[in-house]
């Protein structure tokens, strides 16, 4: 029988996480309504990047009210099918967000569009900025600019769907193996999710030309690096205390993969080109290629810290096995 600890927290659960998720809700509410009465969203009362958290905003919502049926029915795949069901619910979100939705400005654009431009410029530079090479327009659009964005979609939603679920099934078991785990991925979680907030409204403080600041080259390791390690968390907590090759090297590489995925994402939005972190040999481009050593350094960190937490997790569990 599911104890009254557990009850409430779900109900607790449920409750913050529509709170928190107040503003990106009532942006997408803003949106609709002017659709409705309007059929388009005048540029000046644009919420800004309402694509992609209005639908994660829903995604996650949506997981965390069908949790108790899921641990229920499911069991040991509740988070695999809250994942999915979630994932399938920010999808049909996101398309609709994008398909449905014209912005006016000098013309109509669809949000699928003009998300795009988002990307790569502050929305208060988009009229002014001075437009290179590199411009992304020149090849038109491509909806494999959006890579980073669903990625980033992705790894915020499991991410914090494993929170919600791994405490809940804490509550209803009554076993705290994975608390220590569960807490490092809400950090991570958390904190990342925070500099996605941030980058939404600075854009890191890029000006739109692929040399940026320091203070804009820093903020951009960071979180690409979060990336990866937030990922890389999510893994190991999944596989803690079974061999090393499986609860520290697997999730090192989910965490390399993930960074370079969103490194990849980059390329695509850049025209084959990536932001340059700084000045001298080891922010330059090797050979042909459009990764810096300072780049590669970046990938590697995000395996490398990604072990190092995940040796110390294990460690600490394997006390509490032998105590």
């Amino acid at each position: 029988m599911k104890s009254s600890g557990y009850r409430t927290y779900c109900l607790w659960a449920a409750a913050g996480v529509v709170l928190l998720s107040s503003y990106p809700l009532y942006m997408g509410l803003k949106v609709i309504c002017q659709m409705q009465e309007n059929g388009f969203v005048p540029y000046d009362e644009y919420p800004k990047y309402i694509i992609p958290y209005t639908p994660i905003a829903l995604a996650v919502i949506f997981g965390v009210l069908i949790m108790p049926l899921l641990q229920k029915i499911t069991r040991k795949f509740d988070l695999l099918a809250a994942s999915v069901l979630s994932l399938g619910v920010f999808y049909a979100a996101e398309r609709y967000m994008e398909k449905g939705i014209l912005v006016k400005s000098s013309s109509f654009v669809s949000l699928e569009s003009w998300q795009m431009s988002l990307c790569y410029v502050p929305p208060e530079e988009y009229s002014t900025r001075t437009w290179e090479a590199v411009d992304v327009l020149l090849g038109g659009y491509s909806p494999y600019f959006k890579i980073h964005f669903y990625l980033i979609s992705v790894v915020l939603i499991i991410s914090l769907l494993n929170c919600l679920y791994g405490f809940a099934k804490m509550f209803l078991t009554g076993s705290y193996k994975r608390k220590n785990a569960l807490i490092m991925q809400a950090i991570s979680a958390v904190i990342f999710l925070a500099m996605c907030i941030w980058a939404c409204f600075t854009a890191f403080y890029r000006t739109g030309e692929l040399f940026v600041k320091p203070v804009s080259a820093a903020l951009m390791i960071v979180f690409f690096a979060l990336l990866g390690i937030t990922v890389g968390i999510f893994a190991g907590s999944l596989t803690q205390g079974k061999k090393p090759v499986l609860s520290i090297v697997l999730p090192s590489m989910t965490a390399l993969l993930v960074t370079l995925a969103m490194y990849i994402g980059e390329l695509i939005l850049l025209n084959g080109h990536l932001y340059i972190l700084g000045r001298g040999l080891f922010f330059a481009p090797i050979s042909k290629t459009a990764f810096s050593p300072a780049d590669i350094m970046v990938i590697l960190v995000s395996g490398a810290v990604t072990a190092l937490i995940c040796k110390i997790l294990n460690k600490h569990k394997q006390k509490l096995s032998t105590s």
